[in-house]
């Protein structure tokens, strides 16, 4: 995997403290740890020879089950083009099919095929051991602590 820089940014966030607000440094911290994490993420998955927005609707029918593609689609965060796209390629692959919905005669639900799911347990076994990498650099308590806060910090920002 590629070394991401994290500090390099169009903006100098040690420059820029002093004179900005704490939600706007936070923000800035934030963003560029995102996106650090974000590309270790897609150098993890470029390794597995997936797309992100497969890998995420394969991950997503593993954790919680067979999904309507609406509510996978929210769940993945892809438009509804972006996810009948996803299905239709995870569908000619063997990786998933579609079902009707018994309880909507104008929905379908996603299911992970047997293929689909010995797939996705291998690639995202690999994917976590990749993600534990960079967060290996904080401790037990410091985990728990960045959870609570960052639950915290988004409820917050979805009430404003």
């Amino acid at each position: 995997m590629g070394r991401v820089v994290f500090y390099e940014t169009y903006l100098d966030v040690k420059h820029l403290n002093n004179k900005m607000k704490q939600g706007v440094h936070i923000w800035l911290l934030m963003w560029k740890a995102t996106r650090a994490l974000e590309a270790h993420a897609h150098a993890s998955l470029q390794g597995l020879e997936m797309c992100p927005s497969d890998f995420a609707v394969l991950e997503a029918l593993l954790h919680k089950g067979p999904l309507a593609v609406n509510a996978l689609g929210k769940k993945v965060l892809l438009t509804s083009g972006s996810m009948t796209a996803a299905v239709d390629r995870l569908e000619r692959r063997g990786l998933v099919e579609r079902r009707d919905d018994p309880g909507d005669r104008r929905s379908w639900i996603v299911h992970l095929t047997a293929e689909g799911e010995r797939l996705i347990q291998k690639l995202f076994t690999q994917h976590a051991e990749d993600m534990e990498k960079p967060v290996s650099a904080l401790t037990k308590n410091e985990l728990q602590t960045l959870t609570g806060l960052l639950r915290k910090l988004g409820r917050a920002a979805e009430e404003k």
